[in-house]
Order: C-alpha cells, then structure tokens, then sequence
C-alpha cells in the first residue's frame, strides 16, 4: 500500500502570508475572501480547496499550485523560495529543493551507499531519511572523484540490454535535472514501489518531463512527468560479475515474446477497467 501523500497547501499558505508580513485580514481582503474562510484553509480544516482559490493563491504568492500543495516550503532556504517565484518549477530543478542525506567514512570522505534490489521498496520513503541512508551497505570506489556524490544501485530486467539483469551500476547525484544533455544514462528514481530504472534520459523543458529511453531496442521510449521522479543519479560506473552475453537470434525472439506478452496483459487490463 502507497504512502499517503502529505499534503503542505494550509501551511504553505500561512508560511507565505506571514513571510509577507500579511494579517489574515489584509490577505483576506487582497483575495477576496473572508476572514473566517481564510482562517479555514490555513487551519486545514477545509479539506478540499476550490480550484479557483488555489488559482488565487498561486497568482498572489507567484508559486505554482503543485509547489504549494506537495512541497514544504518553510523549509526552503530564501534564495530558493526566490527561484520558485521567479518561475523555476521545484519538479524540474528537482534535488535543489532538498538537502541529500550522505555518510563519511573515518577520514570524512564521503561513501558510495549500495542500495540493492531488495532495498526497492524502502528507498522510495527513505531517500531524503539519513537513518535509512545510514542502514544502508556502503563502500569507496578509488577511482571517482572525491568532490562527487555517489550511489550504487542494483538494476534488473534486460531493457538496457546488453547491460545484463542484476548489474550494478554506480551514478553521480545530479542537482540540476534540466542540465543533462540528451540521452544521459541514469539511474531514475521513480515514485511507487518498483521505483528505480537505468535510462537514457532527455528533459523536454517545454512540456516539463523527461523522455526515458531504453538501450535495447525492443523496448518503446515513454515519458514521465517531473512531479513522478525522485532522484537522477547520472551513470559513471557498471560493476559485473559476468561477461556481457552476445546477441543471439533466440535471445532477441525471447525478449520480443516477453515484450508481446506485457503488452497483452497491458491491453488486458485497461479492457477490464
């Protein structure tokens, strides 16, 4: 079962107020509302906002609705509040809104967590917890620079064949999601349970969502929005434990058999639905 979604609009909206040095009754009076309505939408206790009061505060405060609702923004430092104001969208600078859990070894170099297949579920709800981070199994690898920030994460499934199911592969933390170049090989961080793919990434910043792509062929590129991803780790490393196979006719019909075989079930399902 999902996480339920926390919801920050009353606190948001109370936050900004009172960083405007506002009254209730002067917002009020700035939104056209009353005193007692806006005192029930900072309280929480109008559950559901209307559209159009959500569309007013967006406009007042120059955050975008998505902003106001899924980011705690009193934890924010003020620069990055002025960046949200001046337009940027929190979903796509992505990681710059948040401060990454890391852990140190003995001489203050930081490690490189391990977080396997059977850490999926987890990961998802405790990326940004540093008592989950430090749980984890972690290592240095000499050979990458000491300034970046590194994850190893094991991938499955043969979308990014010749890559083979189960590899490891170590990415570096990317900051800033909209300065990858087109088709930058990362470990994407995904909401939900099965929450980490190794892609080709491209960002479209006009419809703000990234393209993910796949090496192997077989397998369609498909898009996801910028609120649905977590984290970008951009490859720098394949660790193996095998050789890579060679393309073989039977492998290719194999892979385009289980492709053919989740389409149906695809179709299937939304048949049903």
């Amino acid at each position: 079962m999902n996480k339920q979604q926390k919801i920050f609009f009353p606190d948001n909206i109370r936050f900004l107020r009172e960083r405007k040095k506002l009254s209730q009754e002067g917002i009020a009076q700035l939104l056209d509302f009353t005193r007692v309505k806006l005192n029930a939408l900072e309280s929480g206790k109008t559950r559901n906002p209307a559209l159009e009061d959500l569309v007013k505060f967006s406009k007042f405060f120059k955050i975008s609705i998505d902003s106001l609702v899924q980011i705690d923004l009193s934890r924010l430092l003020e620069l990055q509040l002025r960046d949200l104001e001046a337009g940027n969208d929190v979903f796509m600078i992505g990681s710059k809104i948040r401060v990454l859990p890391i852990t140190v070894d003995s001489e203050n170099r930081q490690n490189s967590e391990y977080v396997p297949i059977k850490a999926k579920m987890g990961y998802a709800s405790g990326y940004n917890d540093p008592e989950y981070i430090n749980a984890l199994p972690k290592y240095n690898i000499p050979s990458l620079s000491r300034n970046g920030t590194y994850r190893t994460f094991q991938a499955e499934g043969d979308s990014m064949y010749p890559v083979p199911d189960k590899a490891e592969v170590t990415g570096a933390y990317v900051e800033n999601w909209l300065a990858m170049k087109p088709d930058t090989p990362c470990i994407v961080v995904l909401k939900g349970a099965n929450n980490f793919v190794f892609k080709l990434v491209t960002v479209n910043k006009k419809e703000k969502n990234f393209i993910l792509k796949s090496l192997n062929p077989l397998y369609k590129p498909y898009i996801v929005e910028g609120e649905e991803i977590l984290e970008f780790w951009e490859f720098k490393k394949l660790h193996l434990d095998r050789l890579p196979e060679e393309p073989t006719e039977i492998h290719e019909v194999r892979q385009l058999l289980e492709v053919m075989h989740s389409d149906l079930k695809k179709l299937n399902k939304k048949t049903y639905e």
